[in-house]
């Protein structure tokens, strides 16, 4: 909300894009620079409030009406266009009931989750992400909301842009770029069954859920959400984590593979065994007194939460990060590429209190109090920051010089590149760079966090999509 008062001048607010949205360029050429998306002019009047990455191939932003937009796909782009909407090169407002005000949402790789003024979540896309609840979507858009029992048709993680050239949704499952073939014999395959008729997006809207209320105990009030590959992790005001969706790896931290989990199930954050091969040798097993100094370490409530490809973490109110799931390229944090089944305290960190935390597919980027970076897990195209490429089970300190005397407030990732937001309103990212997501104007990787050339505004929030970077912001005149 704007708390000007009476007779003061508002500030104006702008969303600036930059990478690869199909939609977006006819010729689907991605976006190099930072370009502003203007409100739509049915909404004129209305004001940016919030920004989301989006999922694969489209972004989503939050006005202060509570109006949610969602841009940039395309019709050969399968769920994620259903998922997305439909909307293509200009924001449209998101078809949900109009009463609903939305202050913040999420997407994974084909579904989103919105967060209503009163707490309330809503969810649409794919199936197997979206939880039994009251439907209040078209039913059009996605069939009825039944589960059924057939394999998953879980595209690559990999797919990249040349896949949506084709016209088919079955031909997005199989491209998968990899700067060697290492990862393709490290990684995890999920099969993929068959996606039904080459048409436009008929098969993929049967595999579509439309827009659901989540439903939740009694007196839970949902404050963020977060979402990544197959699963959805959302945060109460009082600091409890909920979850749902695929858990294969353990990104549910329910101890367990379980593979779907079709309601929202707590997280159990703070139990004693969150502390894992790392741990402190005060903290001795079986111990009642280790056990209370392992609860105080870890916290009692979350802050802050984020979803990878495969994996979660979150922030405790000690500034304590816990991480659970896949663990294969390190992105848990704990000195090895197991997976992680519950949530595990990073207790590298333990003494550095920490503020925010993000995941991309296989790496995670926290930021601290005092406005230092961390970064752990895959590294193939420089997306830890580290100025190499070499994975790091560990969290590593990124000391670039153009961070010296930056404090950074604000951090995301997409697929593989980073982004934070420093407390002057300035935008860094790194990583991968092939279709333009860093902002540079070139489609360079780069290894260390670059300044984006912004001018004439001051950033207020940075988000992360898989190809793409949105940032908001306010004028600096």
């Amino acid at each position: 909300m704007n708390g000007a008062g009476g007779g003061e001048m508002e500030e104006e607010k702008v969303v600036l894009m930059w990478g690869y949205l199909p939609g977006v360029s006819p010729q689907r050429s991605p976006v190099l620079s930072p370009t502003t998306v203007p409100m739509p002019e049915s909404y004129a009047g209305d004001r940016w409030s919030d920004v989301s990455g989006g999922g694969c191939g489209f972004a989503m932003a939050v006005s202060e009406s509570g109006k949610l937009f969602t841009w940039g796909s395309t019709d050969d782009m399968g769920l994620s266009y259903v998922a997305s909407g439909k909307h293509e090169e200009n924001p449209e407002s998101f078809p949900l009931p109009d009463e609903v005000k939305i202050v913040r949402a999420a997407a994974g790789w084909a579904h989103c989750i919105a967060v209503t003024a009163y707490g309330e979540v809503y969810t649409w896309g794919w199936k197997e992400c979206v939880p039994s609840g009251k439907v209040v979507g078209d039913q059009s858009m996605g069939g009825n909301l039944e589960k059924d029992d057939r394999k998953s048709t879980f595209m690559n993680d990999q797919v990249s842009p040349r896949s949506h050239v084709s016209g088919t949704s079955s031909k997005m499952v199989s491209t998968y770029e990899s700067r060697n073939g290492e990862e393709s014999t490290k990684r995890r395959r999920v099969s993929s069954a068959k996606q039904g008729p080459e048409t436009s997006t008929s098969g993929d809207e049967t595999l579509s859920a439309p827009p659901c209320l989540v439903t939740l105990n009694a007196g839970v009030r949902i404050a963020a959400v977060a979402a990544g590959g197959r699963h959805t992790l959302a945060l109460s005001d009082e600091g409890q984590v909920w979850g749902w969706g695929y858990g294969g790896e353990g990104q549910l931290g329910l101890g367990s593979r379980i593979r779907m989990v079709s309601s929202p199930h707590p997280v159990p954050c703070f139990e004693s065994a969150s502390f894992g091969t790392e741990r402190s040798s005060s903290v001795t097993k079986g111990s009642t007194s280790s056990d209370l100094r392992a609860c105080k370490v870890a916290g009692s409530c979350v802050k802050a939460i984020a979803c990878g490809g495969r994996h979660s973490a979150v922030v405790t109110d000690t500034g304590a990060i816990l991480t659970f799931g896949w663990g294969l390229y390190g992105q848990c944090g704990q000195g090895s590429t197991d997976d992680e089944l519950k949530p595990m305290c990073v207790t590298s960190l333990i003494g550095v209190k920490m503020q925010g935390v993000a995941a991309g597919l296989w790496h995670t980027v926290c930021i601290s109090d005092d406005g230092d970076v961390y970064s752990f897990g895959g590294n193939q195209f420089g997306q830890l920051g580290t100025g190499s490429d070499q994975a790091e089970t560990l969290p590593k300190l990124l000391e670039a010089e153009c961070l010296e005397n930056k404090n950074a407030k604000v951090v995301s990732c997409g697929a593989r590149h980073s982004a934070i937001i420093t407390e002057d309103g300035s935008v860094f990212c790194w990583g991968w760079n092939k279709y333009g997501q860093l902002g540079l104007g070139d489609a360079t990787d780069r290894s260390i966090p670059s300044p984006v050339p912004i001018d004439g505004f001051q950033m207020t929030n940075v988000t992360c999509g898989w190809w793409h970077t949105l940032a908001l912001g306010k004028s600096l005149t």
